[in-house]
Order: structure tokens, then C-alpha cells, then sequence
């Protein structure tokens, strides 16, 4: 399968919110935020990250076919990843090969990521990239409703 990145383009954003509003996608990725659930703050929030220059933002293509996206952002000496993946494109090597290219195009060290410690398949993404769990710590989880325990990963 064929995994590059692009920048991008407004006819991805129905599909990003389609996966951002899946349920099960949600309650996986446990931290979520108002742009999860409000197509109007959704909107706001891609114009505003879109329009950052500190945002290294791209879309994930799977052979061609918008799979999710992938971003770095924050402050020089806080770095941070993330990454979306559709549920139709999950356990494909997808998100691990997209997020391999992103860290390429980000040169600061080191970058950081945080993801719910039940959370498996996103923590071995980032330890296949290089990351290594740093830190963990109690959050409140709003697409779980409940306190949950998040793992702090860094590549230095």
C-alpha cells in the first residue's frame, strides 16, 4: 500500500470530520475536544490550524484515498504529534508509515505525544517511530466521561 502526505485540501475536511465525529474512534482516543462535536468549532478550528505557520498539518493518503491526518505543533521546545486515522484504515501500517514521514519534516527534538494508556495500538505506533513512554498522569477523558490515565511518549 502506498502512504504519502500532502497538504491539505478542502475537500478533505467532510471526511476528517466524519472521522472525527466516529464514536468508536472517539472512545479510543479518549481526549477529545470541542471540534469532536460541534461542526461550527470544527470549522474554526481547521481555518485557525490551517492558517498557523507553526502547524506542519497534512493529510494521510492510502493509496491515493484520504486515510486521516497527521500534525505537529506547540512551541519550539514543546513540540507535539498527533495523528487521526479513519477506522477503515485501522491496523494497515497506515498511521505508523504517515507519522514516520511527518517526524521527517519536522526537525526540533524533542517532539512529544500523549495517548490514553489503554490506548495500545496508538502508544505501539509511536514506539515503532522511535518515541519511548516519559511520563504518565490522570486526565479527564470527555468522549469516556471519566478520569483515565494518559502516557506521556518523547523522540528525542
Amino acid at each position: 500500500m502506498g502512504i504519502s502526505l500532502r497538504e491539505p485540501e478542502d475537500s478533505d475536511l467532510p471526511i476528517f470530520w466524519q472521522q472525527l465525529t466516529d464514536s468508536e474512534l472517539r472512545q479510543m482516543a479518549a481526549v477529545t475536544r470541542k471540534y469532536h462535536y460541534d461542526r461550527g468549532h470544527f470549522d474554526r478550528h481547521w481555518t485557525k490550524v490551517r492558517s498557523d505557520p507553526s502547524v506542519i498539518l497534512r493529510t494521510v493518503l492510502a493509496d491515493g484515498a484520504v486515510a486521516g491526518h497527521a500534525a505537529v505543533f506547540g512551541p519550539p521546545s514543546e513540540r507535539e504529534v498527533t495523528y487521526v486515522i479513519g477506522r477503515t484504515h485501522w491496523g494497515q501500517g497506515i498511521a505508523t508509515a504517515a507519522l514516520a514521514e511527518l517526524i521527517e519534516l519536522e526537525p526540533a527534538r524533542p517532539l512529544h505525544a500523549d495517548a490514553a494508556a489503554d490506548n495500545a495500538g496508538s502508544i505501539r505506533v509511536l514506539e515503532k517511530c522511535g518515541f519511548v513512554v516519559t511520563g504518565k498522569s490522570r486526565c479527564f477523558a470527555r468522549a469516556r466521561d471519566e478520569e483515565i490515565d494518559l502516557v506521556r511518549l518523547t523522540l528525542s
